[in-house]
């Protein structure tokens, strides 16, 4: 009986998650559609240029739908992009939706492997920063994190690309590959090293991870920052709990207590840190893909910016925030199942 009527409450609540996350979808949706008409560019004139004669620029705004009410226009703004249209891209005469097919990929693989090695390093870190408190150990580390918190990942980007690439020339340029590599790779997930490791072209993935290598590190310190500094912060709250007292006056070793007690309390607020950490790397990929010209999302927002490219940009906007929104969502699901408070409870 208990056990039915704790599944009845987890499907109430998973009912409510998926409504909360419609709901900020139409919010979303509802914004950028208003900061799409609100801000000082016009989009039919760029799609038909400054020189278009009346005639032809009252046909293309009949044809965009803007000579009709707001709420109608709002109306169709939606039904088209339930139905994948997301208007024409003046920065390349396409279809936003496949001009941006083609750009997520890169984004997605440069954020993928930026969440990698910080989930590796700022995790044991955070950990030896709350076991050492207040020590040298623990000094050096969160001022390893702040200086990663608080530096510009573009100004980052301009050091390392002069240091890395110009100076030492350990590390492959701006773009995803060398020139004389573009081309060579079928176009299967759209993320090169996946690619060519399919396609066996051993040399491309070496070529495109010098490439990578970089930008993904750039983005990778400032995310290991916050993951360091939230571990060190769950870590320390768990250290004065009676348990971790109890554990130390039998003499656990402090291994066997991160191991055993710490880690398994705190890894579900770490999926949730992994996760909003995962987020930010997708949204901060648009400063970075325009250092080093990394053919994203971010560097085609940027371009359709500077045209005054309306359709792509709240295209682009309306991917980032449903990522970061879905990524909360499974964040939230994964606590739920995972918190061992859930599970003693059921």
């Amino acid at each position: 009986m208990a056990r039915s009527v704790m599944k009845s409450v987890a499907s109430m609540k998973l009912g409510q998650r998926v409504i909360q996350l419609l709901l900020s979808l139409l919010v979303l949706i509802a914004v950028t559609f208003v900061i799409g008409r609100v801000l000082p560019t016009d989009p039919v004139g760029t799609l038909v240029g400054e020189l278009a004669d009346p005639e032809a620029y009252a046909a293309m705004r009949a044809r965009l739908g803007l000579d009709q009410p707001v709420l109608v226009q709002f109306g169709h703004y939606v039904w088209n992009m339930l139905h994948g249209d997301l208007g024409i891209a003046a920065l390349t005469g396409n279809p936003v939706a496949e001009d941006l097919w083609r750009a997520f990929p890169a984004t997605l693989e440069l954020a993928t492997l930026a969440i990698v090695w910080p989930m590796l390093i700022g995790v044991p870190l955070g950990l030896t920063a709350a076991l050492r408190r207040d020590t040298w150990v623990d000094q050096t580390i969160r001022v390893i994190s702040l200086v990663g918190h608080s530096v510009p990942v573009f100004w980052l980007g301009m050091i390392g690309l002069l240091i890395f690439y110009a100076i030492l020339q350990v590390v492959g340029g701006p773009g995803r590959i060398d020139v004389y590599y573009e081309g060579i790779v079928p176009n299967v997930t759209g993320m090169i090293l996946v690619d060519s490791l399919l396609a066996g072209e051993t040399d491309i993935f070496r070529n495109a991870l010098t490439h990578i290598i970089l930008p993904a590190s750039m983005l990778a310190y400032a995310a290991m920052a916050y993951i360091t500094r939230m571990t060190r912060s769950f870590a320390l709250e768990q250290l004065s709990q009676d348990y971790v007292i109890a554990a130390r006056a039998k003499g656990v070793s402090p291994a066997k207590i991160l191991g055993r007690h710490i880690l398994p309390n705190i890894g579900v607020q770490l999926i949730t840190v992994a996760a909003i950490s995962y987020g930010s790397l997708l949204e901060g990929a648009v400063v970075t893909e325009v250092v080093f010209s990394w053919p994203g999302i971010g560097q085609y927002m940027t371009s359709a910016l500077l045209i005054g490219d309306i359709n792509a940009v709240v295209a682009a906007t309306i991917i980032i925030g449903v990522v970061f929104m879905l990524l909360n969502f499974l964040s939230d699901i994964a606590y739920t199942l995972l918190d061992p408070r859930t599970k003693e409870a059921a």
